[in-house]
């Protein structure tokens, strides 16, 4: 089975299976029929499906130009027979026909901030009646140690495979980052851990092909952890500079200025900047991951779990910025009218998921305020779990920012036209550090 599954990997007749069409799977796709492996994209939104198929992308960094060529192709094999570059389904049935099947699901948290891996574990056992042997499945997701062994690996087994010899079993966490011009799927190396000896070396000659460096790990517990000490590194950092704002806040000292001047030093330091808050599906998330599973063996994530109370705090310091800064004018928050510049978690993408922005406006909803959005890359107010608004982006006209009382700059797009902004706005409260010249209308939070 493994030199069978490799020959079909390194000749490139292998076809790939997607499973979950978002921003991590999408991209993948993208990249592994640009390497011309046929993927079959599965995802359960008819709406995605449906818009796929018709060559038509749903997330602004991919192109409907893209997902279209790849429509248009056909992959001839050597058997013969072909098949579509690339389609998208809800037919679970259609994974029998893949060679590798790789899972991009959701891994959120639920209302008491524990591991929710139903979607880990419904993907699953949808897979399981069409799995075969001499297949390879990799989990994606982001998740805590043991995952792909306690979940993955006995679900398979169950059903009668044996894991490293039927049915390759890995573990490769994705590592993308949206709006990121200097990285692509492709340019970014990739972790990978094995079941066993036989299952690594299948997964590495998987992503082998796609992308530029494979880095080897001595199992899937192993590579699980490396996602998670990727983000809790930047999750620690944050909430460091975050603590050291407020400090330097009340001390009158601009903090970006003291980064700008420590990120000098040549050795020792890396810079991280303050914001209002941590946004997107993994920095928010990933650290309750290691906390809730750590738990287990008896250890209590002390350091972890301070830095998520100052980050998780900082929304509601933001709003104590906005509050303030009204009052020296003489208005009061309740009635205020306030403006929020950028809905997504980071600058230059259209990905909503975690934002802090949304955690803010609903502070303000319930403190009596009038809120309105203003964001290029989300037109409207998406549908979310835990947050509503009958919202759409406002443009940026004068009579926009003249109408309201105060301008919060949450995201710092590059669309918006900041001169015109502080132009015209009466009041700015800038969590980004976009404005940095002294101005009494600007108020650095």
């Amino acid at each position: 089975m493994k030199q069978q599954l490799l020959q079909k990997i390194e000749s490139q007749q292998a076809v790939i299976g997607i499973v979950g069409l978002g921003y991590v799977g999408l991209p993948l796709m993208l990249r592994f029929t640009e390497t011309g492996f046929p993927v079959v994209g599965f995802d359960v939104d008819d709406a995605k499906v449906k818009k796929l198929n018709q060559g038509e992308s749903y997330i602004g960094h991919i192109t409907s130009t893209e997902i279209a060529e790849r429509r248009k192709q056909v992959v001839q094999f050597e058997d013969g027979s072909s098949m579509p570059m690339f389609f998208a389904t809800k037919d679970y049935s259609r994974a029998a026909e893949t060679d590798a099947l790789i899972l991009c699901v959701p891994t959120p948290l639920n209302m008491h901030r524990e591991p929710d891996l139903s979607y880990v574990r419904s993907t699953t056992d949808s897979l399981l009646p069409y799995l075969r042997r001499g297949q390879v499945i990799s989990l994606e997701s982001t998740t805590y140690p043991g995952t792909t062994e306690e979940e993955l690996r006995s679900r398979i087994e169950a059903r009668g495979f044996v894991i490293g010899k039927d049915i390759f079993l890995v573990y490769s966490p994705e590592r993308e980052d949206p709006g990121n011009p200097n990285y692509t799927t492709s340019t970014i190396p990739k972790v990978c851990g094995g079941s066993t000896n036989d299952c690594l070396e299948i997964g590495q000659a998987l992503y082998r092909e796609v992308v530029v460096e494979v880095v080897p790990l001595s199992s899937t517990r192993a590579a699980e952890l490396v996602k998670l000490l990727e983000n809790i590194y930047r999750a620690v950092n944050i909430g460091l500079v975050n603590e050291l704002k407020i400090v330097a806040d009340r001390m009158g000292i601009d903090i970006r200025e003291v980064i700008d001047a420590a990120a000098t030093k040549p050795f020792g330091f890396t810079p991280f900047y303050p914001g209002p808050g941590l946004g997107g599906h993994c920095i928010p998330i990933d650290p309750f991951y290691l906390t809730w599973k750590a738990r287990e063996y008896g250890i209590n994530t002390r350091f972890i779990e301070l830095a998520g109370e100052v980050n998780t705090a900082m929304p509601h310091w933001v709003v104590g910025k906005v509050t303030d800064a009204l009052n020296e004018r003489g208005q009061p928050l309740k009635g205020a009218k306030i403006l929020v510049l950028g809905l997504a978690y980071k600058k230059n993408v259209d990905d909503p998921r975690e934002s802090p922005a949304m955690e803010i406006m609903e502070i303000l909803r319930s403190k009596g305020v009038e809120v309105s959005y203003s964001d290029p890359h989300v037109p409207v107010f998406p549908p979310m779990r835990r947050h509503h608004f009958e919202l759409v982006s406002v443009e940026l006209s004068r009579e926009a920012l003249e109408s309201v009382d105060c301008v919060l700059l949450i995201t710092d797009h590059d669309a918006f036209p900041y001169e015109f902004i502080g132009a015209h706005a009466p009041l700015i409260v800038d969590t980004r550090g976009v404005y940095r010249d002294a101005n009494p209308n600007v108020i650095k939070a």
